[in-house]
């Protein structure tokens, strides 16, 4: 027995005339009494009476319609389901950064503009992004320097500028720029569980001539607490400090510049709502570009 039997017999059913009935298909008469006869044939019984051009169901033909009619139901309500669930995930977006301050502001902007939008956001290291993305676990990664692989695709999104964050009092203080190599011998502090940007600050530091000293690995709170303390100096992003309140103080140094990029897998296909948030993503990021960079005459922030 195939489904398409059983839709032949439900419209014959319906029309109680084999030649509408064709017709209704799109197939030849023939044809339509042979696959009828051959349902009859398998159920064992006619479920037909016969009055010249016009039939009309028996008794067993009442009880296979009934039958019938549920299963077109339930292959309907299967078919709607199916879909439902198909759109629910297509809708799902899945991301992964290595720093929570990448998707600041952003997110709430995208929610606006997108209120079904559903998002899963996940904290993970510059590795375990490209391998979320290689495996397929998750649709975008946002990490520090771009992913270098053959299987994934990675774009800066903004460079932005690092700077020396200082007391108010410090002898730094008054200076709008200076070389890094001039804070060789100061005490450091670092943001804790951060590996991807503390290697790109010593490295920096070691560029400049020096290996710093870590008196501390803090959180940002705690770090802005101590600075406050005149404890130590710190290599932040000058968004974190503009939005900490922080004083801080240009670097000369060339590579005084952290990226900040976008990547996913080259041959995967992103669904609509994944490539309409990597777009958003961007085009956030080309708006609020001057938030990271140095402005021409730096005016810091200082203490309250």
């Amino acid at each position: 027995m195939e489904l398409l039997q059983l839709k032949y017999f439900q419209t014959v059913a319906y029309t109680e005339h084999i030649s509408k009935a064709a017709a209704q298909l799109n197939i030849a008469q023939p044809s339509l009494s042979l696959t009828i006869k051959r349902l009859e044939d398998e159920m064992g019984t006619p479920l037909f009476h016969r009055k010249g051009r016009n039939i009309e169901l028996n008794t067993a033909g009442k009880i296979l319609l009934k039958h019938v009619n549920r299963i077109f139901v339930e292959l309907e309500n299967a078919r709607l389901e199916i879909k439902e669930k198909h759109d629910e995930l297509s809708s799902l977006i899945h991301i992964a950064i290595s720093n929570s301050r990448f998707l600041s502001g952003l997110i709430s902007e995208y929610l606006e503009k997108f209120p079904d939008s559903q998002l899963h956001q996940g904290i993970a290291s510059r590795s375990d992004i490209m391998t979320q993305l290689k495996k397929g676990d998750i649709d975008l990664g946002i990490t520090g320097h771009p992913i270098q692989d053959e299987e994934i695709e990675s774009v800066v999104l903004v460079e932005e500028d690092i700077v020396l964050v200082v007391p108010s009092a410090h002898e730094y203080g008054g200076e709008k720029q200076i070389s890094l190599c001039a804070a060789a011998n100061e005490s450091f502090l670092s943001l804790a569980n951060n590996d991807e940007y503390r290697r790109f600050t010593m490295t920096l530091c070691e560029k400049a001539g020096f290996v710093p000293h870590l008196a501390f690995e803090v959180d940002s709170h705690t770090l802005v607490e101590i600075i406050r303390l005149d404890r130590g100096v710190a290599l932040l992003p000058i968004s974190v400090c503009r939005n900490l309140g922080l004083h801080y103080v240009s670097i000369a140094d060339e590579s005084s510049i952290y990226p900040i990029s976008l990547s996913w897998a080259k041959h995967r296909t992103l669904s609509p709502a994944v490539s309409q948030f990597r777009d958003f993503i961007t085009a956030y990021y080309t708006l609020k570009t001057p938030a990271f960079k140095k402005t021409d005459n730096p005016s810091p922030s200082k203490f309250e």
